[in-house]
């Protein structure tokens, strides 16, 4: 008896080219997913968390380690764990700016961004601009124009201010509405933060 089965006229089909056909594709159906396993076992070894981790900061110039979960804020981390609490935490979604520092000189919510995605910046807080035993211009010319009242928001406007006069020593009165278009003052202290700006970018070139 023929060991081959007969095959219709016309026909390229066997069973035996079936099996064969399935075979080879069970085959490459398990390589895939053993490839795809592996990658997913190569990708997980990547993954930090949830529990907490040890990163370096570079806060005003210097280099502070701190462990924190990777859900963490920067904010958080400054507030809670590294006691900066010059950013103050009001509302929390990047609205107020309440929680303004510099990132690599640029101005930034410090309650939007996570602290793990800080490491190797360059953080910059309203403690790194001044002490009160020597303040910077702009935050003598804030006391002068009495530019706060409660001063809950105070250290944002400072930094956002700062990081206007660091790339225009010559601001106008737009220059600084645009730049401080991110923060809010409940007090509505705006008319004494306009000038004080203004003057401080005087003071910062000696006066001229």
């Amino acid at each position: 008896m023929p060991t081959d089965e007969k095959k219709p006229p016309g026909s390229g089909f066997s069973r035996r080219n079936f099996l064969k056909t399935i075979g080879a594709g069970a085959a490459a159906t398990g390589l895939v997913r053993e490839v795809a396993d592996t990658a997913v076992v190569e990708a997980a070894s990547d993954v930090q968390g949830p529990g907490e981790i040890s990163i370096t900061l570079n806060i005003n110039g210097k280099s502070e380690k701190v462990s924190v979960e990777p859900r963490v804020t920067l904010l958080d981390a400054l507030r809670n764990r590294l006691d900066h609490t010059g950013s103050k935490k009001v509302c929390d979604r990047g609205t107020c700016g309440a929680c303004t520092i510099l990132i690599d000189g640029q101005p930034a919510y410090s309650c939007s961004m996570l602290a793990v995605e800080a490491e190797g910046r360059k953080i910059t807080t309203v403690e790194g601009l001044g002490t009160p035993e020597q303040l910077s211009a702009l935050q003598e010319s804030f006391i002068e124009h009495d530019a706060q009242q409660c001063g809950f928001c105070t250290p944002g406007f400072i930094v956002a201010g700062t990081a206007l006069l660091n790339t225009n020593p010559n601001p106008t009165a737009d220059d600084v509405n645009e730049a401080l278009g991110g923060n809010l003052c409940r007090c509505g202290t705006y008319s004494g933060m306009v000038p004080a700006i203004m003057e401080a970018a005087k003071a910062m070139k000696g006066g001229a």
